[in-house]
């Protein structure tokens, strides 16, 4: 268990965030971003979300649209989007639960996109994804009865609505350097509960917290 710092409200947590084995793959997702962000626009037209592209072929852009930015700062907001996951839902998950995540969240923003939003051609970052991590971290923390999550999923909730309902402020995307597309925050979250769903996330049987349970060796399964 993992009280959180300056609050006397408790994390329940599967793991704590100064456990290294929870750091690895976010670590090298990041390093994986910023070595395709040193690529630029070379390498940005070569792995984006492109609708066009895509309909002639290159189905690959469905997923690795999910990882170029726009630029250094769109990457940095991502990578400290990934810094806030790892500190307020900490997961010992193998290296092959992680891949499967990024699988099936990348695919549902990219196939989302491609079915759903007609309006958009053009698509880049990792923001879309982090909105389903998000989800599938928070949401066994919850069934252990963490408060905390529980206000972290209805901010992420009114945020979508929000978005949903009132747009982008036009000095956001500025700073970006390019439109927000909304859409991919929704279908990361709905891929999010596609995968919990599938894979028996949200309805396993509820464990009691982290600190009572016996050391789990690294490389646990998705259910807490």
């Amino acid at each position: 268990m993992f009280r959180a710092p300056g609050s006397a409200e408790k994390m329940i947590t599967e793991s704590s965030p100064a456990s290294p084995a929870v750091w690895a793959t976010p670590i090298a997702v990041a390093l994986l971003c910023a070595v395709l962000e040193l690529g630029g626009e070379p390498l940005r037209a070569l792995l984006a979300w492109d609708r066009g592209l895509i309909g002639a072929g290159q189905w690959w852009r469905l997923l690795t649209g999910n990882f170029v930015h726009l630029g250094p700062y769109h990457l940095l907001l991502n990578v400290l989007g990934l810094l806030v996951l790892v500190l307020l839902c900490p997961q010992r998950l193998s290296a092959w639960r992680w891949l499967l995540r990024l699988l099936v969240l990348g695919l549902a923003v990219g196939l989302g996109l491609l079915l759903f939003a007609p309006q958009w051609q053009r698509y880049v970052g990792l923001s879309g994804v982090l909105h389903g991590l998000f989800l599938l971290g928070l949401v066994p923390q919850l069934r252990r009865g963490d408060r905390i999550a529980l206000v972290a999923l209805l901010y992420l909730f009114g945020k979508l609505a929000w978005e949903m309902w009132s747009g982008v402020p036009v000095s956001d995307e500025r700073a970006l350097g390019g439109r927000v597309v909304l859409e991919s925050h929704l279908f990361g979250t709905l891929g999010a509960l596609v995968y919990g769903l599938a894979f028996e996330f949200f309805i396993s049987p509820q464990q009691p917290p982290a600190a009572s349970m016996p050391q789990r060796p690294q490389g646990t399964s998705d259910s807490p």
